[in-house]
């Protein structure tokens, strides 16, 4: 199975250079029918057999048009025309390839390990092996890819200069489309790290970045192919979360590589007018803070399991900076009892999270997760009816939509949320009027900010919920 036919043609030669082939691309011409469609593809993808032939990249051990691909995948594919089966095809395969390139590692990694890839921290000897990783774990980023790739293939015009992937990302192992956004290609965002040693990525001090971003998203699935291709050159790991409503990520790596990320971050189009450095919550940590690196395109940014357009964050609560927050609860906790009424501090976090670590006398909701929120606000109208709400979670993300949604009700005085979270609270009031632990949802499982213990709920709630994500709990936690 090849990726490009013999019948595609070359247009200029490969050129050779000291160090292998060169980084030119490489015109080739694909006809399907009567339609010509060009595509540039960078040299560094092709070894020396395929150089001869051009279509050396082959899966034999690689059905794709397997039945266990996703019913999501089907779907997508059933939706195109007849017409565009033959690209469709061309593109998912050259997804895949470009993926596979991208796990490659280098001579120096590949004698030390004797593995020739290395994905998900795990290393692979043979193509095989590494074929049926990506087929298996990797669906949705060779997904974002095959979309990237289809629109070049159907646009209506491609320049000869413009390349569908950036030739210094193949050349790094590393791929990112070109697709545009305002004129501004997402390769562009990939930063350069020539001048880091390899070794400073993944040794030295490390950090956990917490950080999210609402705002309208056009084309998810290109920022999806853009932060893996930023997360993968960067050797970071963790979890990103992209929808048209915005972005939510929580990564970890050492810290030269997440201030590579959050630099590349703020200098995209999308986002450099809507986040700022002060929306990066950090805490010491690392990579192996998580097992892998999981992004991907979903419905929501955090999952309240209400449509966007229905409950929007545009609607949110009075935001309230960590200094502001602080003296509207200690003003709360001045209050005479008969005062105290007319105000709720309102936890919207989830019940094992609360339990090791809150505000004093809050309100904590005894939900498991946020999508019960909704349902518990419906319950309890009465008890917000003409109330003042102080609201705040871990980041400041989940108060977005959870205040919108309390706003949407009609029956409150006022809604406020804090801006940061207790995250931020906590960076500048560690010893303020927050209780306990912090509850991350990483193998960390909790940050300390004080030597105060609320509750020895704290082992009992990382079993629970290792059990449920079936991950091991480590009881030197608590």
């Amino acid at each position: 199975m090849y990726f490009l036919k013999r019948r595609a043609k070359c247009n200029r030669p490969l050129s050779k250079s000291a160090s292998g082939w060169s980084h030119l691309p490489m015109l080739l011409q694909w006809r399907t029918e009567t339609v010509a469609t060009t595509i540039l593809i960078s040299p560094a993808v092709m070894n020396e057999e395929e150089k001869v032939e051009l279509c050396g990249l082959n899966f034999p051990d690689l059905d794709v048009h397997d039945s266990s691909l996703s019913m999501r995948e089907s779907r997508i594919k059933a939706k195109r025309h007849v017409s565009l089966k033959k690209k469709y095809a061309f593109a998912k395969k050259a997804a895949f390839a470009i993926f596979v390139k991208a796990t490659e590692m280098s001579a120096v990694a590949s004698s030390s390990r004797k593995a020739l890839w290395e994905c998900c921290s795990q290393p692979f000897h043979n193509l095989t092996s590494i074929h049926k990783h990506v087929a298996a774990q990797h669906q949705e980023e060779v997904l974002c890819h095959t979309d990237a790739i289809l629109q070049q293939l159907t646009g209506s015009q491609l320049a000869a200069t413009h390349s569908l992937f950036d030739p210094l990302s193949l050349g790094e192992g590393i791929v990112g489309t070109d697709e545009t956004c305002d004129g501004f290609k997402a390769s562009d965002c990939l930063r350069d790290t020539n001048h880091v040693k390899e070794e400073n990525m993944t040794s030295g001090p490390g950090e956990v970045l917490l950080y999210y971003c609402y705002c309208v998203v056009e084309n998810p699935r290109q920022i999806c192919a853009w932060q893996r291709a930023l997360c993968e050159r960067l050797h970071l790991t963790g979890k990103v979360r992209i929808a048209t409503e915005g972005i939510n990520g929580t990564i970890g790596g050492s810290k030269i590589a997440t201030t590579l990320y959050i630099e590349a971050v703020l200098s995209h189009p999308l986002f450099k007018s809507n986040l700022c450095r002060e929306d990066f919550k950090t805490s010491e940590g690392g990579a192996h803070c998580f097992p892998d690196l999981r992004i991907g395109v979903f419905q929501e940014i955090v999952p309240m399991g209400i449509n966007s357009d229905h409950i929007s964050y545009k609607e949110t609560g009075i935001h309230l900076s960590p200094e502001e927050f602080h003296k509207e609860v200690e003003k709360y906790l001045s209050m005479t009892d008969q005062l105290k009424s007319d105000t709720i501090l309102l936890d919207c976090r989830n019940f094992y999270e609360s339990k090791i670590g809150k505000f004093q006398n809050c309100l904590a909701p005894d939900i498991r997760k946020f999508s019960y929120f909704p349902v518990y606000v419906d319950q309890n109208l009465e008890l917000f009816r003409d109330k003042r709400v102080l609201m705040y979670c871990t980041g400041g993300i989940r108060c977005e939509r959870g205040s919108a949604y309390l706003r949407s009700k009609a029956v409150c005085k006022e809604v406020y949320q804090l801006k940061g979270g207790i995250h931020k609270y906590l960076e500048q009031f560690p010893h303020g009027f927050y209780r306990g632990k912090l509850f991350v949802f990483d193998d960390r499982y909790a940050l300390s900010s004080n030597t105060e213990v609320i509750s020895d709920f704290l082992s009992s709630a990382m079993v629970i919920t290792c059990l449920q994500n079936q991950v091991p709990f480590s009881g030197g936690v608590s």
